[in-house]
């Protein structure tokens, strides 16, 4: 179906995939701007992380992912894991009838309106800070000359799902990767990954105050209204909205870790087989 119909397409749902939990803080964030959306989220915890795998496997499995959101109905999709958005981006928006969002291109284009300095800092897995989508993209939006400073911060993601967000040894991890980006006098630092907004506070008292902080959940959030607005497809406002999940291995984890991203109980998990 095209856009001819938009009456009918407002009361679709949002999709939205990530290849596990991170992902989770962009459905809060879309959560709690646009509360009366029903949102669709899956989880492809059976071959999480995508970092480690090959473009063209990342590519197959995030094609798949939309497919099957997109058999559910849905109205825009939302790429929720950085790795899948610097790589599949492009062919998703291609290949897809829905406008398809990513968290890469909002982050990257609210870092570069906020810098002084023209240094930047992006913290991220691995594969993000090795694809240099964000160096690329950042570059694109700034007006000037731009220094973008990238450093992967792979202990993050396992500290936030045992749910140390604020032990000691997280503060002890964060100087040690964050302390030499404060060196450097960046003054923006982009939270590359979905997981990083868990630690927004321990990254904030490491960097300081004059370093502003991009999450990019939230930002993502906000593209994902406006490209709604902009194609009257925003829902009523009749009510809180429905959340349901799927992953394909393992609910029973995804449900006590989505607990710790949420704040809130995960409830209609389902396990699918993609």
């Amino acid at each position: 179906m095209g856009y001819n119909d938009p009456v009918q397409l407002r009361t679709r749902a949002i999709g939205i995939f990530d290849s596990g939990v991170g992902g989770l803080t962009v459905l809060k964030e879309v959560a709690r701007l646009l509360p009366s959306e029903d949102i669709l989220y899956l989880g492809d915890t059976a071959r999480v992380p995508y970092g480690t795998r090959s473009e063209r496997t990342i590519l197959k499995y995030s094609l798949k992912n939309a497919a099957f959101l997109l058999r559910l109905g849905i109205k825009l999709l939302v790429v929720a894991c950085n790795t899948s958005s610097a790589v599949s981006l492009p062919a998703l928006q291609r290949e897809n009838r829905v406008p398809v969002v990513g968290v890469i291109e909002p982050g990257a284009r609210r870092a570069a309106e906020l810098t002084r300095r023209g240094r930047i800092g992006v913290i991220g897995t691995e594969g993000t800070v090795r694809s240099g989508a964000y160096q690329r993209a950042i570059a694109s939006y700034a007006r000037g000359e731009v220094e973008v400073i990238a450093r992967p911060c792979p202990l993050f993601v396992p500290l936030v799902e045992e749910g140390w967000t604020e032990d000691p040894i997280t503060y002890q991890v964060a100087h040690r990767y964050l302390d030499p980006l404060r060196r450097e006098g960046i003054d923006v630092l982009v939270l590359g990954c979905t997981h990083y907004p868990l630690l927004e506070e321990v990254i904030r008292e490491v960097m300081g105050p004059e370093v502003a902080l991009i999450n990019s959940a939230r930002e993502t959030a906000w593209e994902v209204k406006e490209t709604l607005a902009e194609l009257h497809l925003l829902r009523p406002e009749e009510g809180g909205g429905r959340r349901r999940f799927f992953v394909t291995d393992n609910p029973e984890k995804f449900i006590k870790v989505g607990r710790l991203f949420l704040g809130e109980e995960v409830r209609e998990v389902e396990e699918v087989d993609l």
